[in-house]
């Protein structure tokens, strides 16, 4: 019994550990496969994630890829909150991967999320998270005003990587 619980254990560790590697290719860009993937607004109208990201032209802004059913994105709104106050100027722009529409838009008025929302109503795999290498939620990225990718990986919204990559965009 003990070394069934080890190597489950361990099987478990290692699965964990190689989740959240960073992908060996940073990715600076959006396939258009990627920009092609339909996302859904809260009132149920769809639209796609090229058509969201050309909403943002000229501003530079975080994406945030969560869902209700990941821990860690929970865990992480007070730090996503504390950048959104620190950088007010810098737009959130939220997609989810909630499997339950419902969960998904309770979870938005529950803790107060204060962004643009969209919803993937996919399984965790689709064009646009194939495309950008998704493989731990949350996932923060900072997209530069022309629509490109500034920061491609972060797993924390405190990661210093996304503070740097706003200010370097601001200069």
């Amino acid at each position: 019994m003990i070394r069934t619980c080890l190597l489950l254990f361990a099987v478990l560790a290692t699965h964990v550990a190689l989740a959240q590697k960073t992908p060996a290719v940073l990715k600076t860009e959006f396939t258009a496969e990627a920009l092609q993937q339909s996302l859904f607004r809260p009132d149920g109208t769809q639209t796609t994630a090229g058509e969201v990201l050309d909403g943002f032209k000229g501003q530079t802004v975080l994406l945030y890829i969560w869902a209700m059913w990941c821990p860690d994105c929970l865990k992480g709104f007070p730090e996503l909150k504390a950048f959104q106050a620190a950088n007010p100027d810098v737009p959130v722009v939220f997609f989810s991967l909630d499997r339950e529409k419902q969960r998904w838009k309770d979870g938005i008025e529950k803790f107060d999320l204060k962004g643009t929302h969209y919803w993937f109503k996919t399984d965790w795999k689709n064009a646009f998270t194939n495309a950008i290498d998704l493989n731990w939620i949350p996932r923060y990225l900072i997209i530069n005003p022309e629509g490109g990718i500034a920061h491609y990986y972060a797993v924390k919204a405190n990661d210093p990587a996304l503070q740097q990559a706003v200010d370097k965009l601001a200069k």
